[in-house]
């Protein structure tokens, strides 16, 4: 029976979601006995009540049914206020964009080894950065704030593919070098590239499988890149990857068993 080998899942991250502190922070305005208001006139044509607490004054920001006015009217004053009162403004400035931002970086295709952590820092400090340079008689002043946050996570997912780009480069680059050196016994631990660079030399896996390896295993890049590079499909490529890895996995049991 055949068995379709999957791509392993992409880790957890390790490092706590900004944009879950900062939402956090947020919600703790909206509490307690006197929880932060704004007018809310500026968002809806006839409030129930002169003053909303920020959070729904959030959710009628987002709301289809919003004129577009009253958005532009509340933003500006929002934005305002983080500018001329700072604290706790300029964090409910920041906060107003979180639901959207949410959508967006959920739509962000980012490589395997960038934490989400780090593209969610990424586009809340280009939101805080054009909160205070933002032109407040700008129409859209909402577009301007995310267009700043969408450039700014796109720059660094660019950095991200050039910096794997180039630890790829080397790491290819060094396991031609490994299998090209002839090996030297020092009784000291090998690590990957050594060991599948001395699976080459024993013509156990030639070097296009073991770069194969190396740059899905040991590196994270994704099979679809590797596979659009060789001209075929992914599913080839996996079955290839998974050939390789018995024969190489067979090899050193061998190895084991001659110790």
């Amino acid at each position: 029976m055949h068995i379709a080998h999957r791509p392993a899942a992409r880790p957890q991250s390790s490092l706590r979601s900004p944009l879950a502190e900062l939402e956090q922070a947020f919600l703790a305005l909206t509490q307690g006995v006197e929880p932060l208001t704004f007018p809310a006139h500026l968002v809806c044509d006839e409030p129930d009540r002169a003053a909303w607490p920020v959070d729904r004054i959030r959710t009628h920001l987002a709301h289809p049914s919003t004129r577009a006015e009253l958005r532009e009217q509340t933003w500006r004053e929002v934005i305002r206020r983080a500018r001329d009162l700072g604290e706790p403004w300029d964090v409910v400035a920041v906060a107003m964009t979180v639901p959207v931002l949410r959508r967006m970086l959920a739509r962000l295709a980012r490589p395997a080894h960038l934490e989400r952590a780090e593209v969610e820092q990424e586009a809340l400090a280009a939101v805080a950065t054009a909160l205070r340079t933002v032109e407040l008689g700008a129409e859209r002043l909402d577009r301007e704030l995310f267009s700043a946050a969408d450039r700014a996570v796109h720059r660094l997912v660019y950095a991200a593919h050039r910096r794997a780009s180039r630890e790829t480069g080397q790491a290819e680059a060094h396991l031609d070098h490994l299998c090209s050196t002839p090996r030297v016994e020092h009784g000291e631990p090998e690590d990957e590239l050594t060991v599948l660079a001395r699976a080459v030399q024993a013509r156990v896996v030639d070097v296009a499988e073991a770069r194969l390896i190396a740059r899905t295993r040991l590196e994270g890049e994704p099979m679809s890149r590797l596979a659009a590079e060789r001209g075929v499909s992914v599913r080839q490529l996996y079955r290839h990857r998974s050939a390789a890895e018995q024969h190489l996995a067979a090899h050193l049991r061998h190895r084991l068993e001659d110790l």
